[in-house]
């Protein structure tokens, strides 16, 4: 108990809210079609903490700012594999964030209630403005490999019934971040993956597909239960 309670008073000291995040809601944000930037209006209360994950390349600037008439509201953002370790904390830092983004992926804007607030139950209305501009974009002049259509090509890990392979990929890149993936598993099976906004589709006939972030910088993707693929962020994003 004697070391919980110096815990939380080291926390405050270096100004970092002890923050529970016990009700964490996840909202991906999407922007309009041909922008960058969108305006989120909502509202808080209590111990609920939001995510709002936004998806982004590396050189890409990533800019927040939370308006809000309340002095217990804040946010924080985390980078792309992290659930607690954030880059920014608002409590510390007010309510505005820019920065050039040194890892592609996506990122966790947090918003909460200062630990004090939300135990009272205390509701604060609140406008989120975020955008993402810039960097190095992955679009037309993304080069392509001499003779394909593919800004890229090479080999994933693979696996058929729990059984490791490989498969060869293609993948074209567009803007935005999204990317379609092609591939071929050995013994012939070709599957076409679709990533936009954070997720993953299948473009294939007979495909149910189940898909999760596995570490910092790869997914993993099932089919049927029983084809999977290990898709690196840099196949991607390129890099």
């Amino acid at each position: 108990m004697k070391t919980f309670k110096k815990i939380i008073h080291f926390l405050f000291v270096i100004g970092v809210p002890f923050v529970g995040f016990s009700q964490i809601t996840t909202k991906k944000v999407t922007f309009p079609t041909g922008k960058s930037s969108t305006t989120i209006n909502a509202a808080i209360k209590g111990d609920q903490t939001i995510d709002y994950v936004v998806t982004a390349n590396a050189g890409q600037v990533l800019n927040v700012k939370l308006t809000t008439k309340s002095t217990s509201l804040y946010f924080n953002v985390l980078p792309p594999g992290s659930n607690d370790e954030a880059i920014f904390i608002g409590s510390n830092e007010g309510n505005s964030f820019g920065r050039t983004l040194n890892t592609s992926g996506s990122y966790k804007i947090r918003v909460y209630l200062y630990r004090s607030a939300a135990r009272k139950g205390v509701s604060a209305n609140y406008s989120l403005s975020i955008s993402a501009k810039g960097g190095a974009s992955t679009s037309s002049s993304d080069a392509k490999v001499s003779g394909t259509n593919y800004n890229a090509t090479g080999n994933l890990r693979a696996a058929t019934g729990g059984n490791s392979t490989s498969a060869t990929f293609g993948v074209i890149r567009s803007s935005g971040g999204k990317a379609e993936v092609h591939t071929k598993i050995s013994g012939g099976l070709s599957r076409v993956f679709v990533f936009s906004q954070g997720e993953w589709s299948c473009k294939s006939e007979n495909c149910k597909l189940t898909f999760a972030k596995i570490g910092a910088d790869e997914w993993e993707l099932i089919v049927n239960d029983y084809e999977k693929y290990y898709i690196p962020d840099a196949v991607i994003y390129g890099g």
